[in-house]
């Protein structure tokens, strides 16, 4: 009997214990905290849009800045949002993950995202930012680094921190002048205006891209899209594939290589780099870097009255010693590995390319082959195809021809 009370009464403490556990509905009390930590969030991002500061400041653990809500207050924002991806919560202290979504009035057709570490404390039942940075390995904002001045172009908004209003102005008139000679050249179909970020120093275009300043000495911009990124120094760039969907593009600056440029420089790069803006739809993984870069170069120095020589230095040198590429330059040609004759033989040789079917086939015909190129499934056969329908040539004979113009043009 003695045994049996005995099982009865452990019998009944792990009902009772299990009572406790799960609350007399006999389900798990659901912890609301990421429902909560979404609603401060969403809280918080209607406070930017609104700049509404006592609003924002409620968001956050009182012992917080507000010198980012200060700062965004300059950029003209047309969309701000988080969505929570993660919460690990211990107590009263949280840290979350987030994707960021924002859009600049009139300029953004997507949204930029970016990934967020946030930190949060609950005091009196309700969570509260304590800090909000970039995720690991993600890039930081520009309003990050310090106070905002924002410049108006007529085809271009120019955001920088820590330069003056004047050489802003500078970057928005380059800008500004690259747009329609871009639209002259491509098209009019792309939004037809660009936003160019311009950092304090090499540090912060780093920062902007979240990569090391190593990587990114003597690179005069940087042009980044949603889901494709182009780099190029002075004035050459490097671009990646893209998508049909036109996405937030930014061209960021580093205003220590780009200020050793001359004017002529200058307005080159610009123009190179709205090229990729403008060309970011029809440019693909089918695209390969010779045609991407080589039309933007072309772009570039369309109507500047330069000669192949002036243009192409590198590649004149190689021909006159009796160096003539065998083949049009390769993806890995690109690669800034410290090579700089190398990449500069690359770029040039894919500006002559581009030149060659302006001056063969015509400006129409160069324009129809580079959305031909783009418009391919995958880079296999994409070329071949476009030289086939487009150029009505072979690559065999379209290598031989380009061979022979660079005989022609630079020896």
């Amino acid at each position: 009997m003695a045994g049996r009370r005995r099982a009865s009464r452990a019998g009944c403490s792990l009902v009772l214990l299990l009572a406790v556990l799960v609350g007399c509905g006999g389900r798990p009390t659901p912890d609301t905290a990421s429902a909560d930590v979404q609603r401060v969030l969403d809280r918080r991002a209607a406070a930017i849009l609104d700049r509404n500061e006592s609003a924002y400041r409620a968001t956050e653990e009182p012992s917080g800045s507000t010198a980012e809500f200060t700062r965004l207050r300059a950029v003209p924002l047309a969309a701000w949002s988080y969505r929570l991806t993660d919460l690990h919560r211990s107590g009263d202290r949280a840290t979350a993950g987030a994707e960021l979504r924002y859009r600049i009035e009139g300029y953004d057709r997507a949204p930029v995202t970016a990934a967020r570490t946030l930190r949060l404390v609950r005091e009196g039942g309700t969570w509260r930012v304590a800090s909000d940075v970039p995720a690991e390995r993600a890039s930081q904002q520009l309003w990050e680094q310090g106070a905002v001045t924002v410049v108006r172009g007529a085809h271009s908004l120019v955001l920088g921190v820590g330069q003056s209003g004047e050489r802003l102005r500078a970057y928005a008139g380059l800008a500004d002048r690259a747009v329609p000679a871009v639209t002259d050249a491509w098209g009019a179909d792309w939004t037809g205006h660009v936003v160019v970020l311009v950092p304090k120093s090499l540090e912060g275009m780093a920062g902007l891209l979240g990569a090391p300043a190593s990587g990114y000495r003597g690179i005069a911009a940087v042009t980044t899209g949603e889901v494709s990124e182009a780099k190029w120094g002075s004035p050459r760039s490097k671009t990646g594939g893209g998508t049909a969907r036109a996405p937030a593009d930014r061209i960021i600056v580093n205003p220590d290589a780009y200020g050793l440029l001359g004017d002529f420089g200058k307005q080159v790069v610009l123009t190179h780099e709205t090229t990729h803006v403008a060309t970011r739809a029809h440019t693909t993984a089918a695209t390969p870097l010779w045609l991407s870069e080589g039309f933007a170069d072309w772009v570039g120095y369309r109507g500047s009255g330069r000669t192949a020589t002036q243009a192409a230095p590198e590649l004149a040198r190689a021909v006159l010693d009796g160096h003539v590429p065998a083949a049009l330059p390769d993806d890995k040609d690109f690669g800034f590995a410290g090579d700089a004759a190398r990449l500069a033989r690359a770029y040039e040789g894919g500006w002559m390319a581009c030149r060659l079917i302006a001056d063969h086939w015509g400006e129409v015909r160069l324009n129809e082959f580079y959305r031909a190129v783009g418009d391919h499934e995958k880079r296999a056969g994409a070329v071949e195809g476009a030289l086939r329908d487009v150029l009505h040539t072979t690559p065999e004979k379209f290598t031989q021809q380009w061979q022979a113009y660079l005989k022609a043009q630079l020896a």
